[in-house]
């Protein structure tokens, strides 16, 4: 199949059939592949365009530096928030390996972006690299006054897990200061994390 054909395959209503022409794209791409898949990150269609999303996901670390281009310049709410989730999508699918610099930086900055579709799916982005962008969402949530990022990032607290989170969101359960509604996820972002670490240590 052509790519042109392929990319029509991403429309497709089948599920199966957009994943098949997913993994066929990113094994057959070439130098107008990325371009072409960030073409479609402001399309209307939204099953083509989150299927471009998860496309860009699958071929991974060379989508990071022209997304976070995307994230951080383009004009367009819906550009932005998919470049985050496709950035999220390169995470999920390379567990495995760092998390490129440049993509860590970019989300970083796309946290003081004033829409909250960008700056929740660039928490959700950092939620999903874990471990390594905790101390970029530790540091949003200390210095942030906006409840509704609080509230995300204390949300990805809890899927993190780990002791530093752990500690994070007991401290914002106990300081009276806070946002009442920041506070309120930070017990149930707490208890959720207290019962992945007790699974993981059965």
């Amino acid at each position: 199949m052509s790519q042109n054909e392929l990319f029509q395959q991403l429309k497709h209503p089948n599920p199966y059939m957009r994943e098949r022409a997913m993994v066929e794209i990113a094994e057959n791409r070439d130098d107008t592949t990325i371009p072409n898949l960030m073409s479609v990150l402001g399309d209307e269609d939204v099953v083509y365009r989150r299927a471009a999303v998860k496309a860009l996901g699958v071929i991974g670390a060379d989508t990071v530096p022209p997304l976070v281009d995307a994230l951080l310049n383009s004009d367009n709410v819906t550009v932005r928030g998919s470049a985050a989730k496709a950035l999220a999508q390169v995470a999920l699918n390379y567990p495995e390996g760092p998390f490129p610099a440049v993509g860590m930086q970019g989300l970083k900055t796309a946290l003081d972006d004033l829409n909250p579709v960008v700056h929740i799916a660039a928490v959700m982005a950092l939620g999903e690299i874990g471990e390594p962008a905790l101390d970029i969402l530790l540091d949003s949530l200390q210095t942030t006054d906006n409840v509704a990022l609080a509230v995300s990032i204390a949300n990805a607290l809890a899927s993190i897990g780990g002791d530093r989170a752990a500690a994070t969101l007991t401290g914002l359960i106990d300081d009276e200061s806070a946002d009442p509604y920041v506070r309120e996820t930070a017990v149930s972002a707490l208890s959720r994390l207290e019962q992945v670490n007790s699974m993981k240590q059965r």
